[in-house]
C-alpha cells in the first residue's frame, strides 16, 4: 500500500532524514520507532506532503505522491493525526469534524460517517457544540483521530497519539487503535512508548538520527536489538533485520 524508498529531508541547513525506507501492506500496523530527533515526525510529515523531501520517493496505492499537496494526499486516502493534535480550538467539535471530512464529504453518508465516531468516541457527541479548546487533552486526541476518520482514510498515520495523556487514557488510546485495526484499517504509528506500540504492531522500524536501523517483527525486535541503546545511545543490538 504504502511504499518510501531513500527519502531525505531537511530543515534548513539540518539534515533530517538520510535515506529512510519503509513500506506498510494493507491491513498491517506498523510501528515506528525511536527517541527524540530521530526523524520520526519529520518521515510522517514528508509522506503526508507536510514537509517536501529533499530527495526520494513515496509510492501510495501504486501511484508516487512525493512532494504533493497535503489536500490532495487526503483525498487519495492518507490521513495523518500529528503531534499536538493541532485542532482548531477556537471552533467546535462539530465544526472540526466537518473539516476532517472535507475531501470526502457526501451529503448522505456525512451524517453515518458522524454516527460512526460518535460510536468510536462517545464523548465527542456530549461535547459537539462545543469548542476543541475546552475539551481535555484525551478528549482532544480523540477529536484529532476522529476528524482524521472523518476523511476515510485507507492509510492513517498516528504520531505520537499517547504523548502527554494519563496512564488511563493511553489505555483508552490503545485499546482504541486495536479497534481500528481489527476493523481492518492500516495504520502507521510513530510511538515513543515502545513497549505498548510493540504489543500491537504486526511490524517495526527502528530509527536512529534519521537512519532505520531495524526492521522485523515485534519479536525479532525483542530478541535481535537492545531498545536501550537505540533510546539512551550507543550501538549494540543494532544489527538490522529484515523481513
Amino acid at each position: 500500500m504504502l511504499t518510501v524508498n531513500d527519502l531525505h529531508a531537511s530543515y534548513g541547513a539540518i539534515k533530517a532524514l538520510h535515506g529512510v525506507s519503509l513500506e506498510v501492506e494493507e491491513g498491517e500496523l506498523v510501528a515506528l520507532l525511536g527517541t527524540n530527533g530521530a526523524g520520526k515526525s519529520t518521515t510522517l510529515k514528508s509522506i503526508s506532503g507536510v514537509l517536501r523531501p529533499l530527495a526520494g520517493t513515496v509510492r501510495f496505492l501504486g501511484d508516487e505522491i512525493t512532494g504533493r499537496k497535503p489536500e490532495a494526499i487526503v483525498k487519495k486516502g492518507l490521513s495523518l493525526v500529528p503531534e499536538g493534535r493541532d485542532i482548531f480550538g477556537s471552533l467546535t467539535v462539530a465544526e472540526n469534524l466537518r473539516l476532517g471530512a472535507f475531501s470526502s464529504y457526501e451529503r448522505n453518508r456525512y451524517q453515518e460517517d458522524l454516527e460512526e465516531q460518535f460510536a468510536l468516541f462517545p464523548i465527542l457527541k456530549e461535547r459537539f457544540n462545543q469548542p476543541g479548546g475546552q475539551l481535555s487533552g484525551g478528549e482532544q486526541q480523540q477529536l484529532a483521530i476522529a476528524r482524521a476518520l472523518m476523511s476515510r482514510p485507507k492509510l492513517l498515520m498516528l504520531d505520537e497519539p499517547s504523548l502527554g495523556l494519563s496512564p488511563a487514557l493511553v489505555d483508552q488510546i490503545f485499546a482504541l487503535i486495536e479497534t481500528l485495526r481489527d476493523r481492518g484499517t492500516t495504520i502507521l504509528l510513530v510511538e515513543q512508548n515502545a513497549e505498548r506500540a510493540l504489543e500491537i504492531a504486526d511490524r517495526a522500524y527502528v530509527l536512529k538520527n534519521g537512519l532505520i536501523k531495524f526492521s522485523g517483527t515485534p519479536q525479532q525486535l525483542e530478541s535481535e536489538l537492545d531498545l536501550a541503546s537505540v533510546y539512551f545511545g550507543g550501538e549494540e543490538g543494532m544489527g538490522e533485520v529484515t523481513v
